[in-house]
């Protein structure tokens, strides 16, 4: 389909984005929240059609359909066909998702890492494990991306990972020779960060624009902050350090240098030792905690105490409407119920927690995969629109290629991009909207 005048790049990428963040919505309801008239909206969504970005269909009878005489408004979904590359590194294990427009996880593979992955042994680990999900991929799909959430300090106009202490990597390039490799274009983040946006756009915090997100995993304990509906990343794009917030001055000296941070204070390895749980069983975990043990109940005392701190030093420094609370400490809050926002509350100035609330995570363990996956999408939704194919690539994993998706031998999956390395740099202006997959324009 020619481009009309009417159907600009931007309200292209305008439309994609309410679909893709948004889910199913009819061509009326475009209308009336784009603004546009509805030839206009016609023509754009014809185009994304084209593209095989969305698809169209009719209500069926019943409960979705409109009441009254007409024929009803279409329905306009997002592809399951289009997918990014959603990748986490951790200290025991690196996983790749493929996650498609419409939200769906198509297929998922974690390879376990016996000791701590180097920045090159993680990229070796990407493209392994990337090639198995494309060769095993419906035919039919297209990658258009890749996202890496990074358990550490992330420069994301390069993706130069500064300092990821449980990783032990200090100024490592990652995103452009992840780049390099794939032969697709990757940006990185914070895992923080992504977690952050994913559940701001999908999760507990779904439109809500001032929170704090908090995430404790094998790698410590992560913050992400949205504030006026953006995420809010600083100088050099390092901001949500809150990990590392200062919560008790008699505490346990941090790997960062200094004593009492939150992430020592309050770790998943000392709730799982007390309770003799797997570090990533997050059922047993809660169960175990449900049992009351007296030593267990004296880690659980310390590290609420620690976690309400921190909470409070977030509460007074960027007024958040919502604490949203991942991983470990999401099973904490779950087990200990109201104390956290009742211990927030008295140490907190009170016009500031008129509107609180501390909520778990409603996203799970999909929360860095759906942030990551935001990123891998991120030039297709300020374009609205797929870079050129120029076909499917057939190397192998140590290959990199500019045509398509490193896979298997044969694989048949497509990348529907030519864009190497240089797509990982990011002006200063993108800066602050690399971790705002949607709005990075």
């Amino acid at each position: 389909m020619a481009r009309s005048a009417t159907t600009t790049p931007g309200n292209v990428a305008r439309v994609l984005r309410i679909v893709h963040e948004g889910g199913p919505v009819t061509r009326a309801e475009l209308t009336r929240r784009t603004g546009l008239n509805r030839s206009t909206v016609l023509a754009l969504v014809g185009e994304l059609v084209e593209q095989g970005l969305v698809h169209e269909e009719l209500p069926g009878a019943g409960a979705d359909r409109p009441a009254g005489v007409g024929r009803p408004s279409a329905v306009v979904r997002a592809s399951r066909d289009v997918v990014a590359a959603a990748v986490t590194v951790e200290i025991d294990a690196v996983a790749v998702a493929l996650v498609a427009l419409d939200g769906t996880v198509r297929d998922r593979l974690v390879e376990p890492q016996s000791s701590v992955p180097g920045a090159a042994a993680a990229i070796d680990a990407v493209a392994r494990v990337l090639a198995t999900l494309t060769a095993r991929a419906d035919p039919a799909l297209r990658l258009v991306g890749v996202g890496v959430a990074v358990p550490g300090i992330v420069r994301v106009e390069d993706g130069v990972v500064r300092d990821a202490p449980h990783l032990g990597w200090r100024d490592e390039p990652f995103a452009g020779p992840l780049a390099e490799r794939l032969g697709l274009p990757v940006r990185a983040a914070n895992d923080a960060n992504v977690g952050a946006w994913a559940e701001r756009l999908y999760g507990s915090a779904r439109g809500v624009d001032d929170l704090v997100y908090l995430n404790g995993g094998a790698s410590g304990i992560g913050g992400g902050i949205v504030s006026a509906g953006r995420p809010f990343s600083g100088a050099d794009g390092y901001a949500g350090e809150l990990g590392h917030t200062f919560v008790a001055a008699n505490g346990i000296r941090c790997h960062c240098g200094a004593i009492g941070c939150l992430e020592t204070e309050a770790s998943r390895g000392a709730l799982t030792a007390v309770t003799r749980t797997a570090p990533d069983d997050l059922d047993a975990l809660a169960t175990a905690l449900a049992e009351g043990h007296d030593a267990v109940e004296r880690v659980v005392d310390r590290q609420v105490t620690a976690l309400a701190t921190a909470i409070r030093n977030a509460i007074h420094t960027v007024d958040p409407q919502v604490v949203v609370l991942g991983g470990f400490l999401g099973v904490l809050l779950g087990h200990v119920g109201d104390r956290v926002e009742d211990d927030v509350r008295a140490q907190t100035m009170a016009a500031m927690t008129d509107r609180l609330r501390i909520v778990p995570a409603e996203l799970g363990r999909d929360v860095l995969v759906r942030g990551a996956a935001e990123l891998g999408f991120a030039a297709l939704l300020r374009d609205g629109t797929l870079p050129t194919t120029t076909g499917a690539t057939t190397t192998g994993p140590s290959s990199a290629t500019s045509t398509g998706a490193t896979g298997a031998p044969g694989t048949r999956v497509t990348a529907a991009t030519s864009t190497r390395a240089s797509d990982t740099d990011h002006t200063t202006a993108d800066r602050d909207d690399a971790v705002e997959e949607a709005r990075s324009a």
